[in-house]
């Protein structure tokens, strides 16, 4: 097993089949970077791992003439012994090879010790290879600026200067500012719970006058736990089965401070259920829309749930289940791709407690790993 650098894969092919033949297998490659100031002008390589298949026939260089003996060369025990030898190698090989891309996707090598901590950080949070990079780049120009006078906690500092500025103007776009309140997502990710901790926050905790709407007239459980919340916080429940109907409720809650929607939790892959509470929901000046999603999930299913949403105007996010899992760096992803803020998040089942009103300030805690 060789190890080959060369400008391009073209380039190392040559340089291995001329060392090991056509019997070679590439067991890795990767670009590597060498040289340069401060992380920035490196060279660019490609570093290839490569050997000779020991399941491979050997390659037979000259053809026999007509009428030579030829022999028949037998494999001794030590060449049996190697072969397996290598065979075991290469295999193990590729199991450690398996997981490289996944772990070394940003590799900090030749960064300054100080600065690696924060950046670990947000990798183990599962924050993306680009928002780690940009952090990196203002790292690496503030390390320039102090002339490399700095610790471990002043890089935290740092970067969480870094994420402020990041999120900070889709927070402010973020603070609640209409009267009604709609909660859509798809089913199980506990939007009728979150819509129950909002009430039950702006009552007890507001001392705001509340009512609840329902248009989720596919599951008679939904409604009858609605109507439980209700009757605990002796708020009023209607329920809306068409767009007049919604209309109508609207009039008789002009009084009322705040209105929270609950909607149907359906397949979202399904267009039409989004079509529906377009014709059911008037999404005007005072409605606004907040997409419930649990952070339990994939990210790039999550991604798919914002875009089948994007038919109505969803103002901010709200993320569940975050006690459920240790990484949270999807909701900072999804927050700057497309560029909305998270009004709240949920770490519980119970109401009202588990439900925390979400600042820039709790988001850099979040992502940090420090109480919320």
């Amino acid at each position: 097993m060789k190890k080959y650098q060369a400008s391009s894969m073209q380039e190392a092919m040559k340089k291995i089949r001329a060392d090991l033949g056509k019997q070679a297998v590439i067991l890795q490659s990767k670009t590597v970077y060498s040289g340069g100031f401060l992380g920035f002008f490196k060279k660019k390589t490609i570093e290839v791992v490569a050997a000779v298949d020991p399941n491979a026939r050997p390659e037979i260089k000259e053809k026999p003439r007509a009428g030579s003996i030829v022999e028949k060369s037998q494999p001794t025990m030590q060449s049996i012994h190697q072969a397996d030898l290598l065979a075991k190698e290469v295999n193990e090989l590729k199991k450690i090879l398996a997981q490289y891309p996944r772990e070394h996707a940003i590799a900090f090598d030749g960064l300054p010790e100080e600065l690696k901590p924060p950046l670990v950080r947000l990798k183990e949070q599962e924050v993306s290879d680009v928002l780690i990079t940009e952090l990196q780049q203002d790292l690496l120009l503030k390390w320039k600026n102090s002339k490399g006078h700095v610790d471990e906690q002043e890089a935290f500092e740092w970067a969480k200067q870094w994420l402020v500025r990041k999120i900070g103007p889709l927070q402010e776009q973020a603070a609640q500012k209409k009267k009604y309140i709609n909660i859509v997502g798809p089913t199980g990710v506990g939007k009728t719970t979150t819509l129950a901790k909002l009430a039950a926050d702006s009552v007890l905790e507001k001392g705001k006058k509340v009512a609840f709407i329902s248009t989720d007239t596919y599951r008679i459980a939904a409604i009858n736990q609605l109507k439980t919340y209700a009757d605990l916080l002796k708020v009023p429940i209607h329920v809306a089965y068409k767009a007049e109907d919604f209309t109508e409720i609207l009039e008789h809650l002009e009084d009322y401070d705040v209105v929270y929607i609950d909607t149907a939790g359906r397949n979202y892959r399904d267009e039409r259920y989004v079509q529906e509470l377009k014709s059911m929901i008037s999404f005007e000046e005072e409605v606004e829309s907040y997409l419930v999603m649990s952070l339990t999930s994939k990210e790039n299913d999550l991604k798919e749930i914002i875009d089948k949403f994007s038919l109505i105007p969803i103002e901010k996010f709200i993320f569940t289940k975050m006690d459920e899992t240790k990484t949270h760096g999807t909701l900072l992803n999804l927050m700057c791709h497309f560029q909305k803020g998270v009004a709240f998040v949920t770490n519980g089942q119970n109401v009202p407690d588990d439900v925390v009103e979400v600042d820039t300030q709790t988001i850099v805690r979040i992502i940090f790993g420090e109480d919320v």
